[in-house]
This record gives structure tokens, sequence and C-alpha cells, in this order.
């Protein structure tokens, strides 16, 4: 948690001990902490330079106030921060004025070296700040799909990911517990009959994909960078997406299915049943374990879905389309 402000894990876990006793000495540290006392010393020695412990007498520490002495790290982390968005923004005014008049091949790079293609794959996912949106092909090798760290980061900072997978992949071994994993952290994952080339898309400013499609598993990458054809990338993404059927867990939890148009979820349609059962919002949302506004937010969903205004008309449009 303190890592922010330059805290190591061993330094942060002596600090909030130090913290909690209110005063303690580099011994007691040490035997509380289980750290070796000279690493305890040198991380108290440490602490004390910067503002946030100090010595009580010649064998005594005291925790300086965290609101004080963590604030002014803090001030001047975001400071920092701050300098350097004013330098990113002189560098890329920089780099838009250099590239105005760029050629063809300052548009798309290619990307050959396994490892390059590795650590582009990565930083572009690292610099996005919104959306990350991906096609992606059967027996995925130079980054497999269960080994993108950079994603998982990105999804931890807030980045919305939206993938759509090929159908074929859901035979790999391992990929279902994957696409699991990966919904449950807020991924949204459709799967399509075909997916002809694998891709990856940051925000509307990079875009990856294979120097051949026929070759959608090789290392060679081209790397594009935004104008014409990235909006064309762009555009042929959101029509697949269209056209693509969302994946959800099914009830046990252990397997995904296909939403069709005009079908529901699992969870959905028990949300109906119970609805018609004459179960009220509070009730129903103790039966399934779920909050009241999530049981009322899946209501308003359904009958948007169902395109009506009332729940009378959502239990004649769900007996009708065989829903519950």
């Amino acid at each position: 948690m303190l890592g922010a402000v330059g805290l190591g894990p061993a330094e942060e876990d002596v600090y909030r001990r130090l913290v909690v006793a209110g005063e303690s000495t580099a011994e007691q540290l040490s035997h509380d902490s289980g750290h070796a006392p000279a690493d305890v010393a040198t991380m108290l020695a440490g602490l004390v330079a910067q503002g946030l412990v100090v010595r009580r007498g010649p064998t005594a520490y005291a925790a300086a106030p965290p609101a004080v002495a963590l604030g002014a790290l803090l001030r001047e982390q975001r400071d920092a921060l701050y300098s350097a968005e004013l330098d990113l923004a002189e560098l890329a005014d920089a780099h838009r004025s250099a590239t105005s008049g760029r050629v063809p091949s300052d548009v798309v790079e290619v990307l050959t070296d396994v490892e390059a293609v590795r650590h582009r794959f990565a930083q572009v996912q690292q610099g996005a700040q919104r959306e990350v949106r991906s096609m992606m092909v059967p027996n995925l090798t130079v980054v497999p799909y269960d080994e993108n760290d950079a994603g998982y980061e990105a999804l931890r900072r807030g980045v919305r990911y939206r993938a759509i997978l090929d159908r074929a992949a859901l035979d790999q071994p391992g990929i279902v517990q994957a696409i699991l994993r990966d919904l449950a952290r807020g991924e949204q994952i459709r799967v399509a009959d075909h997916v002809p080339v694998k891709m990856l898309i940051a925000d509307d400013a990079l875009a990856m994909l294979p120097l051949s499609a026929e070759r959608n598993t090789a290392p060679e990458s081209l790397l594009v960078h935004a104008g014409g054809l990235l909006s064309a990338l762009s555009t042929y993404f959101e029509l697949s997406w269209e056209r693509a059927y969302p994946l959800w867990p099914n009830r046990a939890g252990d397997d995904v299915v296909e939403l069709r148009p005009g079908e529901i979820d699992e969870l959905d349609s028990q949300v109906l049943a119970l609805l018609l059962a004459g179960m009220t919002d509070q009730a129903l949302a103790g039966q399934l374990g779920l909050s009241l506004r999530t049981v009322q937010r899946r209501i308003r969903t359904l009958m948007d879905k169902a395109g009506v205004d009332t729940r009378i008309q959502l239990g004649w449009h769900a007996g009708r389309e065989g829903w519950a």
C-alpha cells in the first residue's frame, strides 16, 4: 500500500508496527517482525531519513504522525507526477510536429523479434487510458491467453477490456477457467464462429496485429499508429463485436455459456421466476444473495430487452418467449 511513497514491503511492515506500538526499540521490532536486527536497524535509519520515524533516546524510536509525514511524501509524489505530465505533453507536441509529414513506414512499424513483440504488447496495454479491444485466435504462442500480466494490471487500473474470441479456442485446455477468471475481473468477452486475425487496439492510439494473417501465431507483427488504417481496424472490431455472442458463467460457475439474441442468462431467469412467483425485490435479493440494487438493475435491463414499460408486461413477454 505504501509502495507509492517509496517504502518496500519490509519497511512498511516495520513502520506499521511502530505506528501501532507508538514507541519501540529496534530489538523489539526485530523480535515482533521476524526481520534480522541488522536489517531492522537499516530500515529504521531509512525511515528516520524520510521523516517517517523519530528517535526517542539512545535505543527507542517513534512513528511521526502519519497524516503529516506521509502527506508530505504524497505531495512530493504528486508534484513529481505533475511535472512528468508536463514533460510528456511537451514531448507529445514535439513528436506530432516531427511526424506531421511522416511517410507510411512511420505509421506502421514492423516487429520481428519475439522479445520485442512481447515488450511492445505489454507496453501498448500499459499506456492505455480508457479501453483495450482485442481479437483472439486459437493457440496463441507469443503471449498465451493466460500470461497477459499487463492486461491484468490495466484491468486493475480501471481500463475497460473487450475481447472477441474464436470459438475454436474454447477447446484448448484451461481456457474456460481463464475466461471465468477474466469475466470475474470485469472483462467483457464475446465469442465468434471465426476470428480471421488476432489484434489488439489500445484506445484510439495504437494497434498490434500479425504481419501476415495466414500466420496468426507467428511473432512477426505490425504496430499501427493513429491514422486512417487504425480507424479502419477500430471500425472492423466494432462491427465484429456486434455480431459476436456474449459469454457468461453458467449457474454452477464452472463453465461458460453463450448469450444469443433474445436469450437471457441463468441468473436473469432465476430473477424472473421469483419475480413472477410474487416475491418482493427485497425478498428476491435475499433469496439469490444479491444486493437490492443489483436485482432492480437486472429487472430494468430485462424490461429494456423485452421492450416493455411495466413488470406486468414483462411477465407476459417472459411467458411468450420462454424466459421463465
